[in-house]
């Protein structure tokens, strides 16, 4: 990837974001475990092949609305369910902050960036794991799948996340995520691409590149309190 390196100068033109808009899943909160059980919960009850680990990894990326129909066609609803049955009844106990990620979010906030997620998890069990972790303060907004007229990659989620900063989507706002989808959500909306972790395959970026790469938490905030 051509992206910036966190050790590099600034890009010419890039300023401190006015708004920070975060994924969730597997970019502040270690979510793949919880996906993947649930996920296997529908694999089985539609008496379909199990997912590897591995698997799951490399395709879950959209919201239940737009994957499910794909790989269950008309049942995709009652697999829904299955899925977010399972999901409930495991994902408050096993969830699990990223390292770092806690003091990120509130260095920024305390540096008086607008912060958002935008996230394909369905939004009432988002902001379920937002309180949980303590972190409902911090954000200035909390948009899961299901909460905008369509999900990422569509730029609609973005809009409505940034509806309470009065900041316009573009060169302003910071889209962070670990996937190509955050990654296309950034290019759709306008917004900088930033790409967060070191578990990402290269190839999968091929379309989308990140403006900007960055290890861990630490290295992101030191990045923008530079800025």
């Amino acid at each position: 990837m051509s992206a910036v390196s966190v050790a590099a100068a600034a890009p010419q033109g890039l300023t401190r974001p006015r708004a920070i808009l975060f994924d969730w899943d597997n970019t502040l909160v270690d979510s793949w475990t919880t996906i993947h059980d649930a996920l296997n919960a529908v694999m089985a009850a539609m008496e379909k092949p199990l997912w590897s680990l591995r698997e799951t990894k490399e395709h879950v990326r959209l919201s239940l609305r737009e994957s499910f129909p794909l790989h269950f066609g008309d049942r995709w609803e009652e697999a829904r369910r299955i899925y977010l049955d399972a999901f409930r009844t495991i994902h408050l106990d096993r969830l699990s902050p990223l390292p770092g990620c806690g003091e990120l979010l509130r260095g920024l906030f305390a540096d008086g960036i607008f912060l958002g997620v935008v996230s394909n998890k369905t939004g009432a069990l988002l902001r379920r794991e937002a309180e949980q972790l303590g972190w409902s303060a911090l954000f200035g907004s909390v948009v899961g799948a299901g909460d905008a007229a369509q999900d990422k990659p569509n730029p609609a989620p973005v809009a409505l996340a940034l509806q309470p900063s009065g900041v316009e989507p573009g060169e302003e706002v910071w889209l962070v995520g670990d996937t190509s989808t955050d990654m296309e959500c950034a290019y759709n909306s306008g917004c900088i691409p930033v790409l967060l972790g070191n578990g990402a395959r290269e190839e999968e970026f091929l379309r989308c590149e990140p403006r900007l790469v960055f290890p861990d938490g630490a290295s992101l905030f030191h990045f923008v309190r530079g800025l």
